[in-house]
C-alpha cells in the first residue's frame, strides 16, 4: 500500500492506494456498476459481467485492482496492468479504469491515484504505458493529458447487429 501526501491546498492530505480482497466482491461489482453507467447509461450488468468479472481480475495475476482511499474513505478504485506486446517481445504497462466516485472529484484524488498507479507499473520496466479514454470523456483526457499522455489512436468497434 503506497500513500502520497497532497499538496496543502488540496482538501485531502492522503491518498492510497489499497489492494481489493475477495471479500469486497459485491461493494466493487456496486462501484464498478456506477462507473460504467455512467461511461454508458445503457449499461446493464449481464449475467456474465457479475459471474465473471470480479473473478476474472483477481485471478489474473499480472493486474493490480486498488481501491481508491482519501484520507482512509473509499473514493473509487483503479485497474492497472502489465500486458504482452501482440507481436513482439514486449510488455506494455495499461491502465484499464480509474474511477472516483462523484463526491470526491475536482479534488486532486485521480490524479494521485493516476501517479501511483503509473509509479507501480513502471517498476515492471514495460516498453510504453497505455490505456483509452471513452468518447467525449473530456475530464479524463485532460487528466491523462496533464500527466504527460499523448493521443495517437482511435479504436473503433464493429458492434454485433440482430439478423
Amino acid at each position: 500500500m503506497r500513500t502520497i501526501d497532497q499538496s496543502p491546498s488540496s482538501e485531502f492530505a492522503a491518498v492510497t492506494l489499497q489492494p481489493v480482497a475477495p471479500g469486497d466482491r459485491e461493494a466493487f461489482l456496486e462501484m464498478a456498476a456506477r462507473h460504467f453507467q455512467e461511461l454508458n447509461p445503457d449499461f446493464v450488468p449481464r449475467k456474465d459481467w457479475t459471474l465473471h468479472y470480479f473473478e476474472g481480475i483477481l485471478g489474473n495475476a499480472r493486474l493490480s485492482l486498488r481501491w481508491v482511499l482519501a484520507n482512509g474513505s473509499r473514493a473509487g478504485f483503479v485497474l492497472f496492468g502489465i500486458e504482452d506486446h501482440v507481436f513482439l517481445p514486449r510488455q506494455n504497462g495499461v491502465v484499464y479504469e480509474l474511477y472516483i466516485s462523484p463526491a470526491f472529484r475536482r479534488r486532486g484524488i485521480a490524479r494521485l491515484s493516476a501517479q501511483q498507479a503509473i509509479e507501480e507499473l513502471r517498476s515492471h520496466a514495460p516498453s510504453k504505458l497505455q490505456l483509452e479514454i471513452m468518447q467525449n470523456n473530456r475530464p479524463a483526457a485532460a487528466l491523462w493529458a496533464s500527466l504527460g499522455f499523448e493521443k495517437v489512436a482511435e479504436r473503433w468497434v464493429l458492434r454485433k447487429t440482430k439478423a
